[in-house]
């Protein structure tokens, strides 16, 4: 009898173990790019053992963003916001061209104002609501792709349209006039790229297949959007970011738990992840020593180069230490936000958001994405070759 109990329970262990194993691999096949992160973290902390300098590589401001537009949200998918607002969207603009031009402008607006990660979080819910609700998911991949192309690609005419702009544009102490100079011409080339690729849709009529008379609840509506609003007002520092930590967090732990428990936390773990194996990537001295002489040689190209490997704001952040040609970075570091999954951390947003809801899709969905980004990227960086 004994025998048989102790057999009974190692079959236990061995099911739980399999059961365990199984749900790993589950979860990292769902968040491939978190499984990429988290390798390339190690690997990099191998060549730069974890020291004190780590504290310095996170940005503790972009995270509590991130997870604060994250919850709210979530909580405004929870009450149907979305759903409201893109019916609204259908009924006003009839036909797909017309509604996915709106929503890739409007996230080409949003990240002038709110910062390209922002303006992905807030837009691209709708992008998904629009095409689900009138059956055109056949352009889903098209659109999200837009949207990330004009979040990245928007924010470069702003000082604080994205996080590199804002570096440089106190790092070199550069006047807000010339800055908008340099880059109005790249946003301008951008703009028309972008508006060209989408009147390639056909004009079909678009109608809710299932429509819902949906009544928002009016304190529940102000209250998230309030809360929105405090995440935005972070971006601009005038509320330091901890105070949204345990604003929107407590509020939302009594108004709704449920959106908390279902903020992307492997996005959030993501970035972490790339923010140590860029710190890393920066202090080794083989790097180092290779970017001086190439920066002297061509800043545009290299800086856009060196944003396809490390993303674009740790590359701001190393190569501004090695060149004085700030036109040229700032350019580059724009413009290299196209191209690859990690040129732009936004980009991995974007990934998330389209693979969550079409997990099987991953490999069409990253063809798309690379074809439309290298495309952009190769268009823009000749153009400025000429004009620089």
């Amino acid at each position: 009898m004994n025998i048989q109990l102790h057999l009974y329970k190692k079959q236990l262990k061995i099911k739980s173990l399999n059961c365990f194993a199984e749900d790993v691999i589950k979860f990292f096949s769902n968040n491939t790019v978190l499984l990429i992160a988290l390798i390339a973290a190690v690997v990099s902390a191998v060549l730069i053992p974890p020291d004190s300098h780590y504290l310095s590589y996170f940005d503790l401001k972009t995270l509590t963003c991130l997870f604060c537009t994250l919850a709210v949200v979530m909580a405004l998918r929870n009450i149907k916001f979305f759903t409201f607002v893109a019916e609204k969207i259908v009924a006003l603009f009839g036909n797909s061209r017309s509604a996915i031009l709106a929503l890739v402008y409007i996230t080409f607006i949003g990240s002038m104002l709110i910062a390209n990660d922002m303006a992905l979080l807030t837009f691209l819910p709708l992008g998904f609501m629009v095409l689900k609700s009138t059956g055109k998911e056949k352009y889903m991949a098209f659109t999200f792709i837009m949207q990330n192309i004009a979040a990245n690609l928007g924010g470069m005419l702003t000082p604080f349209g994205n996080p590199q702009n804002l570096y440089l544009y106190s790092f070199f102490n550069i006047p807000t006039g010339k800055f908008m100079a340099v880059m109005i011409w790249p946003f301008a080339i951008s703009v028309s790229l972008i508006t060209v690729c989408c009147l390639f849709i056909k004009r079909e009529k678009l109608k809710i297949l299932t429509p819902e008379d949906i009544k928002l609840p009016v304190n529940k509506t102000m209250l998230y959007l309030a809360l929105f609003i405090l995440s935005i007002i972070i971006v601009f520092h005038y509320i330091p970011y901890w105070i949204g930590l345990i604003i929107v967090p407590a509020v939302l732990l009594f108004v709704d738990r449920n959106a908390l428990r279902k903020v992307d936390y492997p996005l959030l773990l993501t970035f972490t992840a790339f923010f140590i194996f860029a710190g890393n990537m920066s202090r080794l001295d083989a790097v180092r020593n290779i970017i001086a002489p190439l920066l002297e040689k061509n800043t545009l190209l290299y800086s856009t180069l060196s944003c396809q490997f490390i993303s674009n704001v740790p590359s701001s952040i190393l190569l501004s230490q090695f060149t004085d040609n700030w036109p040229a970075l700032l350019v580059g570091v724009n413009i290299g936000g196209t191209g690859t999954l990690i040129a732009s951390l936004a980009s991995l947003i974007t990934f998330r958001e389209y693979t969550k809801n079409y997990p099987d899709n991953k490999k069409k969905y990253l063809a798309m994405f690379s074809a439309f980004n290298f495309g952009f990227l190769a268009l823009l960086l000749l153009v400025e070759s000429f004009i620089q």
